[in-house]
């Protein structure tokens, strides 16, 4: 043994993808020119959102969520919060003291029933289970403030007006869309006459992860999702905001909702997309919309794979030149799988063969297995590449020397590589006199809602008029001359 190995024992160098395979894959690795090219063009979207004459025809919208000020620690009290983003919804009560925070939650499901009918009745069901949670946790004779977490696509008109543009992820109900969703549950609320609520805030689930964040590290002034879907929200100046429309209550900020997802919708990052991509769009729900996202979220990462691996079995380099009725299903090779391919050791195969197994391609050998981790590898890669590109456009738009990014998602909670390729190539393309760093949000969406309405409480109770002046007692009052 070498005297390089004496003290140690020596690790062979992880076996490589074929070269075959790299060449026909490398037009899912994105260089610096291409990721510096996305931040020039991204720069100018966001641009154009911001500014009240180029909105309308902006594919990054950049809505004001009306959030001005983030937590400074001196927010004191209970708080409801209400988190609707799925088939399932949260309740929680939130007690913040200085820096401690007690939760409590309760999750409600939603039947399909519910999800495909009237507004009244989504909004009935929410109430009830509102009422049910008060009751449980002996709230019934409070008035306590409310953020509500919507992750559907909003126009902001205020701090406490949200007006939905559509329905995603399976609802459909019917008397919501172009319709103010607090004044719907309001009225909910209002109809059973059993439970009062203050809801101070609505926001969505970028804004909840900023807040939460926010509270814990002060520094924080980016919040992302990449979970199922994608979306970021930023420290904006409100000067730069021309479509915040509400006076300045001191910090000269707002946060804003790039709605990142949509970037690309008029065809701005085709010289970065490939066929993969455009079957994933044509085979969507929505083709044309959400560009950005269906190249980095969750919802698309298993079936880009999928796709990739599909390809190289026809041009025979994967497999022997033989698949499977599994891997040629739609939606088969899950997102899970990514991850789980991915935090193999290096030489070892246990999640590969297993997955392969599971998908009728029992006849994999060893190098195969090399090829898929590969295949798994240019994906995720290059969604934490245009993520990356994506928060440094954000950490050059702002300018502050010290900037912490609150994230959650089930991309970046649970895949093994995902922050630590963030962080390098975010330093790679970062102006070296930024600091950052990544931080992930603890129950973002559910204590940051909480936190949105604190602050709100806070803002409110600070800016109320002194009370007036009790006139002078007869011993105080000034004697006549």
């Amino acid at each position: 043994m070498g005297d390089a190995c004496k003290s140690k024992v020596c690790n062979p160098p992880a076996p490589e993808a074929s070269p075959v395979v790299k060449e026909k894959l490398a037009e899912l690795v994105l260089d610096n020119d291409k990721l510096k090219k996305y931040i020039e063009i991204f720069t100018d979207n966001i641009n154009r959102g911001l500014k009240k004459s180029t909105n309308p025809t902006s594919i990054v919208k950049c809505f004001p969520t009306y959030v001005q000020d983030l937590p400074n620690g001196t927010e004191e009290g209970k708080f409801l919060a209400l988190d609707l983003g799925g088939t399932n919804f949260r309740v929680l009560l939130v007690e913040l003291h200085g820096d401690q925070c007690e939760m409590k939650s309760k999750i409600f499901a939603i039947p399909q029933s519910i999800m495909t009918g009237s507004g009244e009745q989504l909004f009935d069901h929410i109430a009830e289970c509102l009422a049910t949670f008060c009751k449980e946790e002996g709230l019934e004779g409070e008035v306590l403030p409310l953020g509500f977490t919507f992750s559907f696509p909003l126009v902001q008109k205020g701090l406490t007006v949200g007006v939905l543009e559509r329905w995603t992820k399976g609802f459909k109900c019917s008397g919501v869309v172009g319709n103010d969703v607090v004044q719907l549950l309001e009225q909910a609320i209002s109809r059973r006459g059993d439970t009062k609520i203050d809801v101070c805030a609505i926001l969505n689930d970028t804004t909840g992860t900023l807040m939460s964040c926010a509270w814990k590290n002060h520094d924080c002034a980016i919040g992302l999702i990449i979970g199922t879907g994608s979306n970021s929200c930023y420290v904006e100046k409100q000067a730069n905001a021309e479509l915040f429309d509400e006076p300045d209550m001191g910090s000269g900020e707002v946060l804003v909702n790039t709605e990142w997802g949509a970037f690309g919708d008029d065809g701005a990052l085709d010289f970065c997309r490939t066929d993969y991509d455009k079957e994933i769009d044509k085979n969507s729900i929505n083709p044309g919309y959400q560009v950005h996202e269906k190249m980095i979220s969750g919802m698309y990462m298993g079936e880009l794979v999928r796709l990739v691996i599909v390809k190289l079995i026809e041009d025979g380099v994967l497999f022997g030149g033989k698949g499977s009725d599994l891997i040629n299903e739609r939606d088969r090779f899950y997102t899970k799988y990514v991850s789980e391919i991915e935090s193999d050791a290096p030489g070892s195969f246990e999640n590969a063969r297993q997955i392969c197994e599971e998908l009728g391609l029992k006849h994999a050998v060893d190098q195969d297995y090399v090829n898929l981790r590969y295949c798994c590898e240019v994906v995720s890669r290059r969604s934490a590449h245009l993520v990356s590109a994506g928060l440094v456009t954000l950490l050059h738009k702002m300018g502050k020397p010290v900037v912490t990014v609150g994230i959650d998602g089930s991309v970046y909670r649970f895949h093994p590589t995902v922050h630590d390729v963030m962080m390098e190539k975010m330093t790679e393309l970062c102006d070296p006199s930024i600091k950052f760093n990544l931080m992930l949000s603890e129950d973002g969406s559910g204590r940051g809602a909480a936190l949105v309405a604190a602050v709100a409480a806070r803002k409110k109770d600070n800016s109320a008029p002194a009370p007036a002046a009790a006139p002078p007692s007869a011993e105080e009052a000034p004697a006549e001359g």
